[in-house]
Formats: structure tokens, sequence, C-alpha cells
């Protein structure tokens, strides 16, 4: 039975339209509007009393940083090019690919329309403009130079865009082995190993230690496969759902500090996000004290957040950045140093460019350095339980094969 849908929709002119349409599904709405040439903005179902229910569009998820970097470069020509804030919002509403994105904007540009200022509209998005992109836009608007602000927020969005590309790109191999020999594993012990106990079996006689060790291991594989299953995918949830909590994360964040060889990355990662969002905030004009607390807030480990936090209360009652620096391990006394001597030049900024510029090269050396040690170690790995696994089964081969001769 057809439903009936209220619509909110764009044409190519942009003019806002309403109406209703019946239809199986809110999917079929949404199509049956984008072949008559409208670009979606709401759906709403209505129930029998003629009352309306909010249906989800059926856009993508949370939009990705690539597409918020994108939106702002576009944006920053377009104001440097003389544009209105109106007429670019409108247009890059229009034209943004991502549909969660493209609404976002147009939500932030009817506000702005309705008198906010732009850094108020965006701070209506908090899941998809984060607090350091508010801040600046709101320097720059301050300082009248949103279109500089707004291309320096595209590099800093890129940056992390790209650091996050080489780290997935390098960890993606070492992954796919251990996912292989996982399953590799299981299915020797679910299937190729029963084989050999039943053939065993039937030639009697006793069995090498190893063999039936393999042999016990896979009865209780087999035997409780399916409670290893539900118990390991609530361990994982159970996980995720403890690291989300303060406890959790602040626990999970000081124990890949300490994790050999990948802590590291992780410290080196996390600094380079600090020196480049707390730089990026200082040269936009954003207060020291409002930088230090946005800084806080984005880096990606909770233990460097709380060091922040402490020099942001040093800076509050008069003390230099450097002094509280140097009281926490977490950073080296190069970055200290440098920041003193910013300082003491004025160019604390300049400072923190170079020290996230560092860093970020620390972070490709480090995962390339870690992608070269662990591609061999996996391999040994897999050629170790696999050919452990072989040899255990083919013992009591060698054995008969002994008596025989």
């Amino acid at each position: 039975m057809a439903t009936t849908y209220s619509y909110k929709v764009r044409d190519r002119q942009g003019k806002l339209l309403e109406g209703s349409l019946e239809a199986d599904s809110s999917q079929l709405v949404v199509t049956r509007l984008r072949q008559m040439g409208y670009t979606p903005i709401a759906i709403d179902q209505k129930d029998d009393a003629g009352f309306q229910k909010e249906v989800k569009l059926p856009f993508t998820g949370k939009p990705k940083l690539k597409d918020i970097a994108v939106f702002s470069r576009q944006f920053a020509t377009m104001i440097n090019s003389g544009l209105s804030l109106l007429r670019a919002l409108y247009i890059l509403a229009d034209q943004t690919e991502n549909k969660q994105l493209a609404g976002v904007v147009d939500q932030v540009r009817q506000d702005v329309e309705k008198g906010a200022s732009l850094s108020q509209a965006l701070g209506r998005h908090p899941k998809v403009f984060n607090r350091l992109y508010v801040a600046m836009v709101r320097a720059g608007e301050t300082g009248g130079v949103l279109d500089s602000v707004l291309l320096q927020l595209a590099a800093v969005i890129e940056k992390q865009v790209e650091l996050r590309r080489k780290i997935k790109s390098a960890m993606t191999y070492p992954v796919v082995v251990f996912c292989v020999c996982i399953l590799i594993v299981a299915a020797m012990l679910l299937f190729i190993v029963p084989t050999f106990k039943n053939i065993y079996s039937q030639l009697g006689g006793t069995l090498p230690v190893l063999t039936r060790v393999l042999i016990s291991i896979s009865t209780a594989f087999k035997k409780f496969f399916p409670i290893f299953f539900v118990l390991g995918g609530l361990g994982i949830w159970g996980f995720k759902r403890w690291i989300e909590t303060d406890t959790g994360r602040a626990v999970w964040d000081r124990v890949k500090l300490k994790v050999p060889v990948f802590g590291k990355l992780v410290h080196k990662t996390a600094l380079t996000r600090f020196a480049s969002t707390l730089g990026v905030l200082m040269r936009s004009g954003v207060p020291i004290l409002e930088a230090l607390e946005i800084t806080s807030d984005t880096v990606s480990n909770d233990v460097l957040a709380l060091a922040v936090k402490d020099v942001q209360a040093g800076v509050k009652v008069g003390e230099s950045m450097a002094k509280p620096l140097a009281q926490h391990d977490i950073f080296p006394p190069m970055v200290t140093q440098m920041i003193a001597v910013g300082e003491e030049t004025g160019a604390v900024d300049t400072m923190l460019d170079k020290i996230g510029e560092f860093y970020s090269q620390e972070v490709e050396a480090t995962v390339n350095a870690l992608t070269s040690l662990l591609e061999p170690l996996l391999i040994v790995f897999l050629g170790a339980c696999v050919g452990g696994m072989v040899i255990a089964l083919y013992m009591p081969m060698f054995n008969i094969i002994k008596l025989i001769k």
C-alpha cells in the first residue's frame, strides 16, 4: 500500500519547493524527485492521522575529511574571487558531491541568511566542522582574511588525510597477511586435522606428543567454535564501548604509547597533530588560551591532551609555554627547546610549523621502517604456524615409514 510523503526540494535555480508524493518507500520518492530534476532536502512520512515523521535521506554518513578539505579550498577560491558569502554557500551546496555535506552547507547558508555569522552557523554542526575549524573561521572573520584562513584549513586537513593514507597503506599488507594466517589455521583445525585424526584412529598405535596436542586443540576448537566466535564478537564490541568512555580512552591511550615499536608511531603522530593544530591556530590569530584548549580537544591522544591542558593552566597564570611542557615526558626536549626559542623571538607559530613538519617526516620514516620489519616477520610467523601444523600431522607418517624400512 502506497504511503504519502511530504518533501522539500530545490530546483535547478535553487528555489525551495514543497509538495507531497505517494510511493511505497522514501527511496522511491527520492529517486522520482531526482528524475524530475530536483535536489531532495527533506522527506517526511505522513501517518494515518496526517502527522509527519522524519525520514532520513539515503545520503552517505559523516562527510570524509577529504570532502571538507575540497569544500574549504573551493570556498576560499570563491571568496577570493569576489563572490558574496551567501552566493558562494549557495553554489557549494549545489555542487558538493557528498549529499550530507551539501545539506549541511545549505543549512549554514540559511542561518547566515537569517543573520548569523559564518562561524556561528558552522558551529551548529560540530560533527562536520570541529572546534578547530570554527575557531579559525571566527578569527578569519574578525581579521578580514577569511579566504586565507580557509586555505590554511584546507592545507591542514589535506595533511591529516595524507598522513592517515600513508599509515593505512603501510599497515594494509601486514593486516592482510595476519588475517590470512588466522583463516588458514582455523581452516586446518576445523577440516584438515579431523581428517588425519580419523585416519590415525583406524591405524591404532600411540601418536607423537605434538600430534596429540594438535588433535586435542582441533577437537576443542571444533566443539566450541560457535562459543569462541560469539565471545570474540562480544569481546570486540565490549572493548570498543570501553575505549569510548573517558576512563577506557585514557587507559588505552597510555597503553598505546608503551607498545613496543608501535608506541613510537603513536607518539610521533600525536606530536605532529599537536604542533600542526596549535601552529595554525596561533598563526590565524586565535588567542593562545583558546588555541591551547582547542588543541587539547583535537589531539588524538588523551595523555597528550592532559599535558596540553596543564600548559594552558600554566599560561593562564603567566608562565611561558615551555616551562609546563618540560614537565611532561610526552614532549621531547627538542619540542620544548624549540618552543622556548619561539617564545623568545616571538615566532612560536613558525617553530610549531617546523616541529609539525619534522614529526610528519618522522612518522613517514617510522611507517616505512615498520613495514620493512613486519613483512618478513609475518611471513616467518605464517610459515611457522602452517609448517608446524603440517609437521605435527605428518610425524606419525614418518614413524610408519621408519618401521617399514
